[in-house]
């Protein structure tokens, strides 16, 4: 008996995670958290500044792989989080522009995230599903390329946002 999936390829997933070469869509995630630390300068200390990082951000989702491809999905995402360790299809292509995983959801997008911790969860009740937590840290390289990715996502989310209401 074969068993229909209760994922629908025709919706738009909650949140895309990517290497360039691997792309797993995530449908039912319940729960996404930005959380940005910014560092703040020693007190009394001088105006000349270095380009580093000037915060961490780090993302968290909470979700349900569900359907027959729940298992291939679990297995992905932990091939993703260790295949990025080690350099991504998309660090190649852009000469190591770009690296880490690209993360598309509806409150950001972000490139070179790397997974940080994948916990999966199975409970007797609910046998048809595993719940998953994922999360990522965001490892920028220092410079302004990734300012101006900021700039750049932004913009372009926002033509869609505005672009599309009628």
């Amino acid at each position: 008996m074969a068993r229909e999936s209760f994922i629908h390829a025709d919706g738009i997933p909650s949140a895309i995670l990517s290497d360039g070469l691997v792309t797993i869509p995530l449908y039912a995630v319940s729960q996404i958290v930005v959380n940005e630390a910014f560092h703040l300068p020693a007190i009394g200390a001088t105006s000349v500044r270095s380009s580093v990082a000037t915060h961490d951000d780090t993302v968290t989702m909470s979700g349900t792989l569900i359907g027959p491809e729940r298992y291939a999905l679990k297995f992905s995402l932990e091939r993703l989080a260790e295949s990025a360790k080690l350099g991504t299809a998309l660090e190649g292509l852009t000469a190591s522009g770009v690296s880490g995983l690209v993360l598309i959801t509806g409150i950001t997008v972000r490139t070179d995230m790397q997974i940080q911790a994948l916990s999966f969860t199975v409970a007797a009740t609910r046998r048809e599903v595993i719940d998953v937590s994922i999360h990522l840290v965001h490892m920028p390289r220092p410079g302004r390329a990734n300012a101006l990715l900021d700039l750049g996502t932004l913009a372009v989310r926002s033509m869609r946002d505005f672009g599309g209401r009628t």
